[in-house]
Parts: structure tokens; sequence; C-alpha cells
């Protein structure tokens, strides 16, 4: 689940973090064990804040919230957010005169986009390889929201959760754990089938794994979608990956007798 994952990178922050703003899914906030709802018309507000990552302008912020409302309105409607914080005592935002987290305060998006950052980088730390994304919601930030800032915000972390999971199960593959490399290629083909990296990412799994015929059945499945939704075909290098199989294979697989060998020596 995406609780479970964010958890876990929230557990790698150092000692005495402050409170989590979830995006996530549904918005909520979370303080060591505690957890507090957010109120409905708060919600975008608190968003909005943790998506600029600057101190705002309140009155720009509540122009952009609030629309199509008067100024006086999107003003009025803007204090109103605040004080229902307040009175839900999630009490992020810090400043009187600009929009601003206190000091402290986690977001849930920059920890998973930090964490697929270091696995692009090739340089993952902590529990970048052990808290293995999965559930789809991952990949939907804020379901059901259709502003423009929203809409941006959602492609980037996308694209950016899909490039780290490639390149957690390539690392993964290298450090011997192809069972785990092959769920996370698993779960980013599946958040996008179309894909053709995460694909080969799933495919160059099942063959680390010894799984040719695994690999062939996924290519397969591929090259029928693809037809079928773009009317293409894969890359002709997917299916060379599977040719040279053979000949790449670890010495101890490669070496070893086969039946009817063994059986005509006996």
């Amino acid at each position: 689940m995406t609780a479970d994952f964010v958890d876990a990178l929230v557990a790698d922050q150092p000692a005495g973090a402050g409170p989590v703003l979830r995006s996530l899914g549904d918005v909520r906030v979370s303080h060591g064990t505690r957890w507090y709802d957010v109120p409905e018309g708060s919600k975008r507000l608190l968003v909005y804040v943790a998506l600029h990552r600057r101190r705002l302008d309140r009155g720009h912020a509540a122009a952009t919230l609030w629309p199509d409302a008067p100024d006086s309105r999107a003003a009025g409607n803007l204090r109103l957010a605040l004080w229902r914080l307040n009175q839900a005592h999630v009490g992020l935002i810090g400043d009187r005169h600009h929009l601003a987290f206190r000091p402290g305060v986690l977001v849930d998006i920059d920890l998973v986009t930090a964490w697929a950052g270091r696995l692009i980088a090739g340089r993952p730390a902590g529990a970048d390889l052990t808290a293995l994304p999965t559930g789809g919601i991952l990949f939907d930030l804020l379901p059901g929201w259709y502003d423009d800032w929203v809409l941006t915000e959602r492609e980037r972390v996308r694209q950016r959760v899909l490039h780290g999971m490639e390149a957690m199960s390539r690392q993964l593959v290298t450090a011997g754990r192809c069972a785990e490399a092959v769920e996370v290629a698993l779960t980013a083909a599946g958040a996008e089938p179309l894909r053709e990296s995460a694909q080969r990412v799933l495919l160059e799994a099942h063959l680390a794994e010894g799984n040719w015929v695994e690999g062939r059945r996924g290519l397969d499945t591929y090259r029928r979608l693809l037809a079928r939704e773009l009317d293409m075909e894969p890359d002709p290098r997917l299916a060379e990956l599977l040719d040279a199989y053979p000949r790449a294979r670890p010495a101890a697989i490669a070496d070893r007798p086969r039946a009817s060998s063994i059986n005509a020596m006996s």
C-alpha cells in the first residue's frame, strides 16, 4: 500500500521529524503515530502550498484557489480555510503575512520524488531498496482534482516515480534480488502498460532470474497490446535480449548438464 511505502521513507528521516502532509490519495496529516483529518475546505490550500515549495503571496494564492470569486470573497475563503486548519489542530502553515509551512513539515510528494531521484542517480540510501512501492494510487496524485496546477504536478510525479522504479528494478537485479526486481518492474509496467522502458526492465529482471519463458510471455503480451492500441511493433532490441539470452546465461546455468545427457551417461 502507498501508506506503507511512504511510512518507510518517513521512518528513514532523522529523529524528531515533523508532521507529514499526505497527498497521495486522500489529503491527511500524520505526526508520529497520530493522524489528523484535514477539513474538506482546507485541503486545496495545504496542497497548493506544498506543491509550490516557497513562500506565497496570500492574495495571489486566494485568486488562484478561488478564481471565480471576487477578490474580497477569495480572501475571506482563504482566512476561513486557515481557521479551519487551526480548529482541526493541523497547524502546518506558520507565516502570518505569506503562506509557508512551518520548519520541519514533511510532504509525501517530496519524500517520494527524492527517493526516485536517488535511485535514478544510482545512489540509493537507507531504505531506498527495501521500501517497495505498490498500489496504483502512488501514481495518481490527488485523484479527482483537475486544477491546472495539480495536473502539471501529477504528471511530473508520475514520470519521476516510474523512472525511479525502473532504476530500482535494475539495482535490485545487480544486488541479486531478482524476485523483488520483477515485482517492482511489474508495478511500473502495470501503471503504464505501453511504456517500453518499463517493459524492458521487466524483461531484464525475468532473464536475470533465469525465467526465459516468462520473458517471452511478457514480450508477446506487450506486442499484442502495442499492435491493438497503437498499431506498432516493439523495439526490435527487446527481442534481441531474448535471442541473446542463452549465450548470456550465468555459467552455472549454461554449463548445467541437460537431463538427456545425464540419462545417456546412466
